[in-house]
């Protein structure tokens, strides 16, 4: 029986198995309800899939007896989430939830697919772009910067490294606005939005 989660005082909810070690980060492993990432193993019933067709042994037997029912796999250069609930000796279907995020979770068990069957997995649909990383190291530089007492004009100055802006030439500035954007994401993210990446690049539908 998995342990019951807690929520958090001021800090959102506790939506990973408990028994994880917060030391070890690659032991922090987050529930499919909380991660639609998560691929979950079953059993197949019967009479659902032609036992000729099944996979051959080899990873799908290693992933099978992995110890606990929740574990990281890394197969073929991906690293994947799993929650098993399925025994050693029996065969293996992926439990797909029919609700407003069945296309991920679709793609996360194509992903593991690949990688059972000798196949690379592919980019990680869940892995932040350079692009977006760039931008997040702007927003908090921005924060931080802003929290200082700094002003638009000296943020922008250092962000994207103009020289000084005066006053009457920032009214019309072309970083006049992006600035805005990133200082407002900064405070967003320091607010609670840093939440947020925990499903990037998902949206809440549901």
């Amino acid at each position: 029986m998995m342990p019951r989660r807690r929520n958090s005082r001021g800090a959102g909810g506790c939506d990973f198995n408990l028994t994880a070690n917060p030391t070890r980060p690659e032991t922090i492993l987050w529930t499919p309800e909380a991660l639609p990432s998560v691929v979950c193993l079953i059993a197949t019933p019967d009479g659902l899939a032609d036992r000729k067709l099944a996979l051959p042994p080899g990873d799908l037997a290693s992933l099978q007896a992995g110890l606990g029912s929740d574990q990281i796999v890394e197969l073929h250069g991906g690293r994947m989430r799993v929650r098993k609930s399925v025994s050693a000796d029996q065969s293996v279907a992926v439990l797909l939830p029919l609700d407003q995020l069945f296309d991920i979770r679709a793609a996360a068990a194509l992903r593991l697919w690949r990688s059972l069957t000798g196949r690379k997995p592919g980019p990680d649909p869940g892995a932040l772009t350079k692009e977006r990383r760039n931008r997040l190291i702007l927003a908090l530089r921005a924060l931080d910067a802003r929290l200082e007492k700094a002003s638009y004009p000296d943020i922008a100055s250092a962000l994207f490294d103009t020289s000084p802006i005066s006053k009457r030439d920032w009214i019309s500035h072309e970083l006049r606005d992006q600035t805005g954007r990133l200082v407002r994401l900064g405070f967003s993210m320091m607010r609670g939005g840093y939440r947020q990446l925990l499903l990037y690049p998902y949206r809440r539908r549901i």
